[in-house]
Order: structure tokens, then C-alpha cells, then sequence
């Protein structure tokens, strides 16, 4: 088990802190992994094709532009991530369910919530470089969760 603190204070050189703006939803209040990253804006089409893929061993970053006038995720995209293994997911936006996802083996980092459902346009990037928080996020490289905040670092410090 990690937690942020103490992989900052190992390894502060090689590590980007995340501005804390992020609420904590889910019962997994840590996670780490592999990050994915997505780009899109109030349109969650492209979050539930990553969701459908096999998530073992990642975190998927959603920048969706950190707009507050729609959800991006909700329960039935959570449990799709369950049920694909993913390690979690940090959303730059909303989320919707969040007493149903607050009883999920899940861990998700979001900005608010917002009853309002996304469009579906399939718009949006996969795999692109994301920079929100005050921090690039890039695929490939690790993402650290915990209740103090969010670590990202280019080089795999949980082996």
C-alpha cells in the first residue's frame, strides 16, 4: 500500500502534484495505475468505449474541459468500469449517481456533480496529452490517488 504523502516525500524529484480541486466519489478511496487519457467536451460517447476495454492495471483521465453543465460519468459507466477492472478515474467535469457510485468498489475523482446527461457525438481525442490541475497527463504514465491528493509521475514508483 502507498500513499501520496510518503511517494512525495521519496520521490518529489520525479513527481507532478495535482492542484486539489478534485472531490472524492466511490468506496476506493486509493488507486493507482497506467494512465489512459481521454479529451472531450460534454460528451461522454468516447468514455464508455475506454470503459468497455480491459482497465486492468490503469486510471483513466478524462479532461472534459472542466465544464460543470453536464455529467460524464454515472452509475452505469462506474460499474462498467468495475466490471472491466479499471483502477479508477479522475474526471476534469462532473459526475451523476453519486450515492449509487459512493456504494461502489470504485474510486473516482471529480470536480462536482450535476443531474444533467452528456451528449453523444463520439466527439473527442483518445490517447492526446491533457493538462488540467495545473499538471500534464500523458498515456503511459502513472497516476497515484489517495484522500490527500493526486501524484502523477512519468516512471512506475509502486513496483
Amino acid at each position: 500500500m502507498f500513499t501520496t504523502a510518503d511517494l512525495w516525500d521519496e520521490h518529489e524529484e520525479l513527481l507532478s502534484c495535482v492542484d486539489p480541486i478534485f472531490n472524492h466519489f466511490g468506496k476506493k478511496k486509493a488507486f493507482s495505475g497506467k494512465i489512459t487519457t481521454l479529451k472531450l467536451f460534454e460528451d461522454n460517447s468516447l468514455v464508455r468505449k475506454q470503459l468497455e476495454s480491459n482497465g486492468k492495471g490503469k486510471v483513466l483521465v478524462v479532461d472534459g474541459g472542466g465544464s460543470l453543465r453536464c455529467a460524464l460519468i454515472g452509475d452505469q459507466l462506474a460499474a462498467l468500469a468495475i466490471q472491466n477492472n479499471w483502477n479508477g478515474i479522475i474526471v476534469n467535469g462532473c459526475i451523476r449517481d453519486s450515492q449509487l457510485i459512493n456504494s461502489m468498489e470504485i474510486g473516482i475523482r471529480a470536480l462536482n456533480t450535476s443531474p444533467v446527461k452528456s451528449i453523444k457525438r463520439n466527439i473527442g481525442e483518445i490517447d492526446v496529452s491533457v493538462k488540467f490541475g495545473g499538471v500534464c497527463f500523458n498515456s503511459d504514465d502513472y497516476i497515484y490517488v489517495d484522500t490527500d491528493g493526486i501524484l502523477v509521475s512519468k516512471l512506475n514508483l509502486k513496483n
